[in-house]
């Protein structure tokens, strides 16, 4: 499931670090940051999820050998 959430991810991270990190401040911005890492974090993970474990469906059909 992780793994369809890459791109959401990325974009969430990049968002907010221009807001958190760029020199803004205003009430709030820890939050911000901290909301920027977790978010970097995920995209992280969903990318090992990726390179780890390829597609699900296509191992679950392979048929066995007798």
């Amino acid at each position: 499931m992780m793994k369809n959430y890459t791109i959401l991810f990325l974009i969430l991270a990049l968002i907010t670090g221009l807001i958190s990190f760029t020199g803004l401040r205003f009430d709030g911005i820890e939050v911000l940051r901290v909301l920027c890492l977790i978010f970097t974090d995920l995209f992280m993970v969903s990318l090992f999820a990726k390179a780890l474990f390829p597609d699900a469906e296509k191992l679950r059909f392979q048929k066995v050998k007798k």
